[in-house]
């Protein structure tokens, strides 16, 4: 009796294992058929363009593979792919575009911006250099907002909608606003019990603040230092937007007086002597008047001789008058 038990334990024992390895043969075949099916929509986008040869167009679906499979989703695959070929994209700077976007997805950073950055590009007729150049940029203030995310997280702040939180981070680095700003920020309003969308119209505040700043012609030295001082002086979030609003005014306020003095004629030139705009008659100074070389001796007290028509110093008489 009990062998029986033990038979029968065994056979659905076997039979469990054996529904396991069905259900998990069905699933990796049903993966595979859908990226194979995801793979000809590709084949058939490409083979549209005249452009692109056969050895090509296998090397963009490889290319494209290797996304999809990273985990980067089949549309926004789709959507570059459409964009390339619209754009007459040469095939070599397309999977030049397309490697630069796995070697960001790799390294874990949120991709949905660079996406966007490069659909942006494509839209623009933007060369591949460019393209590349801006998912390199993007990529980095990822990463450093990643890492301000990271500091507050572990300061043991609880903070919802990370992935949201290190692309707006992302976006306002983009726009100059110094990381130190960014991170008092991001605490700070935490710490208040801001919401994602209060933090991330705050973050676009301090963006135009900070492209204001470099119109106005400060540096980025500049700028780092009225972001400083602004949230020294700022003891709540609210108050931080007005502070550097301020500090900028005054800022700008500085820099036209500055410019006024700098730009007005100086009264002594480097030589120590004086320029020709700023010579006065002796008249007005009360001194006496220099002798002029080839001009005959005059004795003290006496007037020299004039010509009517003619002033001091010049030889030829003036027009009669009518």
């Amino acid at each position: 009796m009990k062998l029986n038990k033990n038979k029968n334990n065994l056979i659905a024992t076997l039979i469990i294992f054996a529904l396991i390895i069905f259900i998990i043969s069905f699933a990796f075949a049903a993966e595979e058929t859908t990226i194979n099916e995801q793979l000809e929509q590709l084949r058939s986008i490409l083979d549209s363009s005249s452009t692109y040869s056969a050895f090509r167009i296998t090397m963009l679906l490889k290319s494209a593979q290797n996304l999809i499979e990273s985990g980067i989703l089949f549309e926004d695959t789709k959507e570059i792919v459409e964009n390339s070929v619209k754009k007459l994209i040469d095939a070599y700077d397309m999977k030049d575009i397309f490697d630069a976007l796995l070697e960001t997805k790799k390294k874990g950073l949120f991709t949905v911006s660079i996406i966007n950055k490069i659909n942006e590009g494509l839209a623009k007729n933007a060369s591949k250099v460019d393209i590349i150049k801006a998912i390199s940029t993007k990529a980095e203030n990822l990463r450093k907002a990643n890492e301000i995310l990271n500091e507050a997280l572990q300061e043991g702040l609880e903070i919802n909608g990370e992935k949201e939180m290190v692309g707006i981070l992302a976006d306002s680095l983009e726009n100059d606003v110094p990381r130190e700003s960014l991170s008092w920020l991001l605490k700070t309003a935490t710490a208040e019990g801001k919401s994602i969308l209060e933090i991330s119209e705050i973050s676009e505040e301090l963006s135009y603040l900070s492209l204001l700043a470099t119109d106005s012609g400060l540096s980025t030295e500049e700028i780092s230092l009225l972001f400083k001082r602004a949230t020294e002086n700022s003891s709540t979030i609210g108050e931080i937007c007005e502070n550097i609003q301020n500090n900028l005014e005054e800022e700008i306020s500085t820099a036209k007086i500055t410019e006024g003095v700098g730009g007005k004629p100086s009264t002594t030139s480097v030589s120590g002597t004086l320029p020709a705009s700023s010579i006065e008659s002796p008249t007005d100074t009360g001194e006496t008047p220099t002798q002029e070389a080839g001009e005959a001796p005059t004795e003290p007290g006496e007037t020299p001789p004039t010509e009517p028509g003619v002033t001091p110093g010049d030889e030829t008489p003036s027009p009669p008058e009518n």
